[in-house]
């Protein structure tokens, strides 16, 4: 048997376990992932990568281009509709949404809303993580995990030639989905409503001019005789898919769905015969509401649908799961390169769980607004802002300083930022040698201080504070002749004066602010980041 040391193992290919293994690669971090499955997804799955999931992975070069590339052409906007069939004359319009609807988010994040589906968005995470270094093995499970106070020891099976490897980790990312091992081995008890329904995804290519293309919509729920699921049109990977809802407890199966079943359902749902159709694939999975009771064991996180799972309806799934894999990532890269200590881990179940509890509720929540009433009973409400789930995401935990008069709350409307601890730094434009940036744009590398126009004693603190700590971190006086601040909205937006300051992550999120100057700008930044990290104060 072989064996190898890294620091961090990622079990799962998925969007989770790839943005994690991207992210650490590109940061310098060894990282060995393994995946069951011979490849990445063929099923276009989850469709769209939302703007906080997109800020979080554009820091690897070049996959914000490419997968803006992916999504040209693609649709324009999300159009969803029920029917009984694609060829319905009087579908039911319940969602009517075009990329004007989202033009009010320009004010409030750099980056574009990304059309793509799974299947090809995988396939850009995957080349990144091998382009930086990852060490990816597919058709290869783990089967064993154990733990002690230095690290974890797993062993790994290569299922195409049955050769094990035992794999000493520092770390582990469980990202192997809502029914891998690694939860159950981990005796993490899961939460939440459980198993709402089984679905076959049928792939499938059909020419559908002149049946789709009139009306743009992009999901249709299909309501007939024969059965009820969904048909996605324009997915991007040149095919189409219809979901079929299947029951178990009524001895169905996916083994029911043979390749003559499956044309039969794909001329239903069509409502046109004599169309000619091949099947490309079929998968079945569960619909579900679950939330792990912790995202942490050990030195092993939970991320993505290992984490939670959540229905379809709203689409924020797969992003969520990025977002998991993008924050763990930067996590342990702190740890690994001494900046943090141990301790500064328990933030991500501390910050993540939240947010995965409330955005798998208002998945939940978009499900029962498409259920007879009766069946509504004791599902949770719509939340009031949907784009404040994807965009306003509020943080609380040892790796925050909370101000006075903190109201714990998880989510704040976008168009409406506080820049309180915690919370998202707000979008503004700056300009730099002579070109207009966001904010955005300098945040991910490592911490970053924002000092007002007169707070250059803040910034000249921070080099040698960064330096005493072995800290990466870049002040910018905002206002300066090296950052201008053309519209004078810094220290309105961010709440400070202008001699104030305020500390943002590597995940571009508040961790500090002060309003005002400080007596020992040096000691207080120090005093400040030693709490942050989880560092011994002195």
């Amino acid at each position: 048997m072989s064996s190898i040391r890294v620091p961090v193992l990622v079990v799962g290919a998925g969007y989770a376990g790839l943005s994690a293994a991207a992210l650490l690669a590109w940061r310098g971090v060894a990282v060995t992932l393994v995946e069951r499955h011979q490849s990445t997804s063929i099923q276009p799955k989850a469709f769209g990568v939302n703007w906080r999931a997109l800020e979080l992975l554009r820091l690897v070069p070049g996959l914000e281009r490419e997968l803006s590339e992916i999504s040209e052409g693609i649709g324009d906007g999300m159009r969803i509709a029920i029917a009984a069939s694609l060829s319905d004359p009087d579908p039911k319009m319940i969602v009517e949404d075009s990329d004007d609807d989202f033009s009010f988010l320009r004010q409030v994040t750099p980056v574009p809303d990304i059309g793509a589906p799974q299947a090809r968005v995988e396939r850009v995470l995957r080349g990144k993580a091998e382009e930086f270094g990852a060490d990816l093995r597919f058709s290869t499970e783990l089967t064993s995990l154990v733990q002690d106070a230095d690290g974890v020891t797993a062993t790994i099976r290569d299922l195409t030639t049955g050769a094990e490897t035992t794999v000493r980790a520092d770390y582990v990312i469980a990202a192997d989905g809502h029914r891998g091992p690694l939860r159950s081995m981990l005796g993490i008890p899961v939460t939440g409503k459980g198993e709402l329904g089984h679905t076959c995804a049928i792939m499938f290519d059909a020419d559908l001019t002149g049946l789709v293309r009139e009306r743009q919509v992009t999901l249709w729920y299909l309501q007939n005789d024969v059965f009820t699921g969904a048909i996605v049109t324009g997915t991007g990977v040149g095919s189409h898919v219809l979901a079929v809802n299947f029951d178990p407890a009524a001895g169905e199966s996916e083994a029911d769905f043979t390749t003559e079943r499956a044309h039969e359902l794909i001329e239903v749902a069509l409502g046109v015969p004599g169309i000619e159709i091949k099947v490309l694939d079929r998968n079945s999975f569960a619909i579900a509401h679950t939330l792990a009771a912790r995202y942490q064991e050990g030195r092993v996180f939970l991320a993505g649908d290992a984490a939670h799972t959540m229905p379809p309806t709203g689409g924020q799934g797969g992003s969520t799961a990025l977002q998991d894999g993008a924050d763990i990532a930067w996590r342990l890269w702190l740890v690994l390169s001494g900046q943090a200590g141990p301790g500064f881990l328990d933030s991500y179940d501390a910050e993540r769980r939240p947010i995965g509890a409330i955005t798998a509720d208002s998945q939940l929540a978009n499900l029962a607004v498409r259920m007879p009433p009766a069946a509504r009973a004791e599902y949770p409400e719509p939340v009031s802002d949907p784009f404040a789930v994807i965009i306003g995401q509020r943080y609380h935990s040892g790796a925050v300083l909370a101000e006075p008069g903190e109201d714990g709350s998880l989510l704040e409307p976008p168009m409406l930022p506080t820049a309180r601890p915690g919370s998202r730094a707000p979008h503004i434009t700056l300009t730099r040698d002579g070109r207009e940036i966001s904010v955005i744009d300098l945040f991910g590398h490592g911490f970053v201080l924002l000092a007002g126009p007169r707070g250059q004693a803040w910034a000249g603190a921070a080099g040698a504070v960064a330096g005493r700590l072995g800290v990466r971190l870049a002040p910018y006086v905002v206002g300066g002749p090296a950052l201008g601040d053309p519209g004078d909205a810094w220290a309105a937006r961010y709440g400070v004066a202008e001699t104030g300051a305020v500390l943002v992550r590597p995940d571009g999120h508040i961790a500090w602010r002060a309003r005002e100057a400080a007596a020992d700008p040096a000691r207080t930044l120090e005093d400040v980041l030693r709490t942050v990290l989880d560092r011994p104060i002195r």
